[in-house]
């Protein structure tokens, strides 16, 4: 009898199957909750995004070889919040994959994708900084829109042929039972992956940016120096004041994702580790939280951005002609 009863309670995910997942119980409470806490934080993040979006692409003031970097970026955190959080979501809290096999290789490579053109965006923030901090008179020859524009669509390209070959050196599933959605890839593919898409893009980001602050650290010294000394100021100092503190938003917001990202790769090291555990998805969720970060690191640092949101809220002023 109490066999039965313990079957009784027992929820599977597929009742027809009988390898099916057996479901976490939650009270209605529980679901609504988390359910309106995600579908907020999707929202939040998709719209955040949005704004950053239509402020660079209606402003042409806005447009420069850098915030079309930014551009790129918010595109990717705007699919993230349109995408990836959504079915995360849904697959956190119901415990199971109720959309098929071939749809789960589908998400899983697209936010793959997502992850990997979010790091090369980083990578080409960081070296776009580089050279107008230090390298401020080759800058407007280096780094034109043109240029600019190829790169991210070459990022873009090679992001995706990255991410598919990955698919399609999948190694066979393990499924601990039916109604997961987790991909096995091989032992080399691993490594490749883990070199690849942290251990080499972070090594550089941070090389890149300890070499712009020293820099930029030291421009400032000159220019607080000319400013006691009472003398006036160049356009060109003006103009490397205004590039140092823009690497130091741009470093921020590197810095805040690899915060988010470097635990997630420390977990992913250990062995037996278990992407259902509270931990993994902790770990997992602050990757999609980075985000609707971004955003408000905009919110915060740039002028620009506010002044763009307060436009574009104003529905009389995002139809002029800027």
């Amino acid at each position: 009898m109490a066999d039965e009863t313990k079957d009784h309670e027992t929820q599977y995910c597929f009742p027809a199957i009988n390898s099916s997942c057996i479901k976490t119980k939650r009270s209605t409470r529980e679901y609504n909750i988390m359910y309106v806490f995600f579908s907020l934080l999707s929202v939040w993040t998709v719209f955040l995004n949005l704004l950053v979006i239509i402020s660079i692409c209606h402003f042409k003031k806005l447009h420069t070889p850098t915030n079309m970097l930014v551009l790129s970026l918010a595109v990717t955190d705007l699919l993230v919040g349109l995408i990836t959080m959504p079915l995360e979501a849904i697959k956190l809290i119901e415990t199971s994959w109720y959309f098929g096999d071939t749809f789960c290789t589908v998400f899983l490579t697209t936010t793959g994708l997502l992850f990997s053109t979010s790091l090369s965006n980083l990578v080409f923030i960081a070296v776009d900084r580089y050279v107008a901090v230090c390298q401020p008179l080759l800058y407007p020859q280096k780094i034109t829109m043109t240029r600019t524009i190829f790169m991210i669509c070459l990022f873009w390209f090679f992001s995706s042929a990255y991410t598919i070959a990955i698919g399609i050196n999948i190694s066979h599933r393990k499924y601990t039972c039916y109604g997961e959605c987790m991909i096995i890839i091989t032992f080399a593919w691993t490594i490749t992956d883990l070199f690849l898409s942290f251990l080499l893009p972070c090594t550089v980001i941070i090389t890149l940016y300890l070499r712009i602050f020293y820099v930029a650290h030291h421009q400032v010294k000159v220019i607080n120096s000319l400013m006691r000394s009472e003398k006036h100021l160049t356009e060109g100092s003006v103009r490397r004041k205004s590039e140092s503190k823009a690497a130091l938003t741009l470093g921020i917001i590197v810095m805040v994702y690899l915060f988010c990202w470097i635990p997630y790769f420390i977990l992913s090291l250990i062995p037996n580790t278990s992407m259902t555990s509270v931990i993994a998805y902790f770990m997992l969720w602050m990757l999609y939280i980075n985000s609707a970060l971004n955003p408000l690191i905009y919110a915060i640092f740039y002028p620009w951005f506010r002044t763009s949101v307060k436009h574009i809220l104003n529905l009389s002023k995002i139809f002029k002609p800027v």
